[in-house]
């Protein structure tokens, strides 16, 4: 089971019920960026399964970059 900050409790993997899960990042210039304000932005993370390799869910690590951007 993996707990997130301000998101649901991942217990396992809707594809192939594998309850193995890890976390994951984006590295290099991978950060997503606010539109229309100057940010260095905020690096991505993801909840993985780690037999079929399925992307469970994706957060952006600092979401209080983003206020004001819609």
């Amino acid at each position: 089971m993996i707990e997130i900050k301000n998101t649901t409790t991942v217990k396992e993997c809707p594809k192939c019920g594998c309850s193995e899960l890890g976390k994951g990042k984006h590295s290099g210039y991978s950060v997503m960026s606010p539109v229309n304000k100057m940010s260095l932005g905020s690096n991505i993370e993801y909840i993985i399964c780690t037999q079929c390799g399925f992307i469970i869910e994706g957060y952006v690590v600092k979401p209080e970059k983003f206020k004001g951007t819609f």
